[in-house]
């Protein structure tokens, strides 16, 4: 199956990835040093057993008794671990980059309303007790293997009919691959395992620990135009998972209305028409897109009543909740696909302001 919706071009998602992860570089490094001090000082924890900076960071993230105030301001291990917690809590942060933004915020505040917290967005006492319930450790050790290393890798053009050209839309590399099993930034990976070269089998790296996924179905979904997030509801109105999003933009707005779950496909292929996108340059023509976790919608395409749009991964996670669409509604895949396995066809999907 091919699925047609509006997606917004690659380019400007290469772009912001580029700015984003020259970003990511300095506030990462900062985080680091800031991690040397007073975090390490907190109550034991099960240790590491590595050298150096590695093992104080990782000993700081796994520590329950790590409580500091975390603003979407933030650095350093409590950001992390926060991160963490809240995805592993069902309030996505999207990907964990120990940089927290609005992405954050909105987690943040999600979570605290769940829990009749007073919904401030900043990781507080009262904050991190209702995230501490979960006893289980924020890193973990994982062994890199042969069938990690396999790829194809391939780079990913931005020119649709170079992409075209593809048998499949795969990672460009092992640290994409990884980052994305483990809901991570690469850089991030890399800094909580410093020496360490991720292109070897039998390489212990330290990685984010998640627990399986969501086993609730959903009877209906909430997408907010203005908080950029995507919600999962029981019958009772509760939220099972919040999600952030990319939202439309003001050549292609989010079809605001009520509309319902009309199919969920995994491992889609993707129909390119330039007579959908308004900034398609007039000698381009419509073509297909292999599928795979690169390709413009991800690892999976829940489409929704409204003819051309739904819900669906992403190419490029760190985007998510920065960059504009063609009016779908856009995850990272690994949110994507745990969205998918919560509806259904004819689930309610409500599209707000």
């Amino acid at each position: 199956m091919a699925v047609r919706c509006r997606v917004k071009h690659f380019r400007e998602d290469i772009f912001y990835k580029t700015r984003v992860f020259m970003l990511r570089v300095l506030i990462l490094s900062w985080s680091l040093f800031l991690v040397l001090g007073a975090e390490a000082s907190q109550k034991s924890v099960p240790r590491v057993r590595s050298g150096g900076t590695q093992t104080i960071l990782v000993n700081a993230i796994n520590n329950a008794g790590l409580t500091a105030l975390v603003t979407e301001n933030s650095t350093g291990a409590a950001v992390i671990r926060a991160q963490i917690l809240l995805c592993r809590a069902r309030f996505s942060v999207g990907e964990i980059d120990g940089s927290p933004g609005t992405n954050f915020r909105r987690a943040v505040e999600g979570f605290q309303s769940s829990r009749q917290i007073p919904p401030t967005g900043a990781v507080n006492k009262a904050t991190w007790k209702a995230l501490n319930v979960d006893h289980g450790l924020a890193l973990v050790a994982y062994r890199i293997t042969k069938e990690d290393l396999a790829g194809p890798f391939e780079k990913i053009p931005g020119d649709w009919a170079e992409m075209a050209k593809l048998p499949k839309m795969n990672y460009e590399s092992v640290d994409e691959e990884l980052g994305e099993r483990f809901h991570s930034n690469p850089g991030l990976l890399h800094k909580l395992n410093p020496n360490k070269v991720f292109d070897q089998a039998d390489t212990e790296i330290m990685v984010p620990h998640f627990n399986t996924a969501i086993k609730v179905k959903a009877t209906s979904v909430v997408v907010k135009k203005s908080e950029r997030t995507v919600t999962a509801l029981n019958g009772r109105g509760k939220v099972i998972a919040q999600f952030p999003a990319s939202t439309g933009s003001e050549h292609d707005p989010l079809p605001i209305g009520d509309w319902k779950v009309t199919t969920v496909h995994y491992n889609p292929t993707f129909s390119y028409n330039p007579d959908l996108f308004w900034d398609a340059g007039s000698t381009q023509a419509k073509t297909l897109i292999a599928a795979g976790p690169r390709g413009p919608v991800g690892v999976v395409w829940i489409g929704i009543s409204k003819e051309h749009y739904g819900m669906h991964g992403t190419a490029i996670p760190s985007g998510i909740g920065h960059t504009q669409s063609h009016g779908c509604i856009r995850l990272t895949n690994w949110d994507a696909m745990e969205l998918a396995k919560t509806v259904g066809p004819g689930t309610p999907v409500h599209l707000k302001e």
